[in-house]
């Protein structure tokens, strides 16, 4: 998901017209199956009865296909599996169930921001816990709990998180899980980037799907493009009923039309999706790699980066405490590059760390583009 234009904009300056944004997590138009959409949709609307069917009222839960194609892959038993209008529609309805009005919830510390949004359906009581390189420090969630912290949720992002790049580890998985089922909280697991490893090695979901503490949300946003604004929920059995009673009550189901032409096709060929995934990954892997290069080649020593394994970001930290961030990036934007400043992914009233960092989104950017968006951020220093 990306932020709504001028989420962290530098709004007070007017961008220059060939300014270069890496701003939101948006797929490379590359890397969307156009052609393989216009064919099915084609032979949708060209079916008479097909497309009468598709434009019909569905289920709560949703297709059966497309929950068993999901269940499949995530290795769940499809009656777990429950799909969504996208991700933050996922987020809600996770919320809207297990999270009492008031509760506190510890989250990411940065966050996605719009996570705190779709948290104040329910309340406005947060935990901020650290995130780095291996994820949510869970020994730091474990010390608050210790301490007689008591909250009703965890939020997190633990595969390329946004905005810090972190993924959690197997271990920190399994101690999450066991905090969890020992203080009586749920795991609200936000996932949309997991299918974009292009680096290291895959960290699984087997503890989150073994917990009937653990809600797993994801979506196709990232994969097969935002405007379809279909996801799923991987619930535990026990929440299946509440969260359908509450679908009831809200939006009914998931577009009919939508559903039809993405089960068509992953149904249709069942190695279809992981064909898309594959150049897309590479796509990515080759625009993370030349950003990093392009700011150790630029600007040596002004900032520590990792290199990316998946995702869309890149979190890099300025070395140098002294640098006015804000200011640099009001110089940036007047050099035509603009970008998310680090503190606006705070969760906490501590933002200093936050602020000096920089997200850079690089998925719908070329390696090109990306490269000369550096060089005018060295113009700016």
């Amino acid at each position: 998901m990306s932020e709504p234009r001028g989420f962290g904009d530098q709004t007070l300056i007017v961008p220059r017209p060939d300014a270069i944004r890496l701003l939101g997590g948006i797929p490379a138009p590359e890397a969307l199956p156009v052609p393989d959409i216009a064919r099915v949709s084609t032979e949708l609307w060209t079916d008479p009865a097909a497309a009468t069917a598709a434009l019909q009222y569905s289920s709560a839960t949703g297709f059966t296909g497309l929950r068993e194609w999901i269940a499949r892959r995530e290795g769940v038993d499809p009656a777990r599996v429950v799909i969504t209008n996208g991700g933050l529609h996922g987020l809600s309805l996770a919320v809207l169930t297990v999270v009492e009005r008031g509760a506190t919830v510890a989250v990411d510390d940065p966050i996605f921001p719009l996570f705190l949004r779709v948290l104040e359906l329910a309340t406005d009581a947060v935990l901020p816990i650290p995130v780095d390189g291996d994820g949510l420090d869970v020994e730091a969630l474990a010390a608050r709990l210790a301490a007689g912290e008591r909250i009703g949720a965890v939020y997190t992002v633990p595969d390329f998180h946004n905005p810090s790049q972190g993924t959690l580890t197997t271990d920190g998985r399994r101690a999450l899980v066991a905090l969890a089922e020992q203080y009586g909280f749920y795991l609200l697991i936000d996932n949309p980037y997991r299918e974009l490893r292009f680096a290291g090695d895959d960290q699984g979901l087997r503890p989150f799907h073994e917990s009937d503490r653990a809600i797993v949300v994801n979506t196709f946003t990232k994969t097969l493009g935002p405007g379809w604004r279909v996801g799923w929920l991987v619930l535990p059995e026990q929440l299946v009923p509440p969260v359908i009673r509450l679908r009831n009550r809200l939006d009914g189901h998931s577009s009919t039309v939508t559903q039809t032409l993405i089960e068509h096709l992953v149904l249709t060929d069942d190695g279809w999706f992981d064909r898309v995934l594959a150049p897309a990954r590479a796509l990515y892997a080759e625009r993370a790699f030349a950003l990093v290069d392009a700011l150790e080649a630029e600007l040596p020593g002004a900032f520590r980066t990792v290199r990316p394994e998946g995702g869309l970001f890149l979190w890099p930290r300025l070395t140098d405490d002294r640098v006015d961030a804000a200011a640099l990036a009001d110089r940036a934007a007047a050099h035509g590059v603009l970008y998310q400043q680090g503190e606006f992914f705070a969760s906490g009233p501590d933002r200093w760390e936050a602020s000096r960092h920089l997200r850079l989104a690089y998925g719908d950017r070329t390696p090109e583009e990306l490269r000369e968006a550096v060089r005018r951020l060295a113009a700016a220093f």
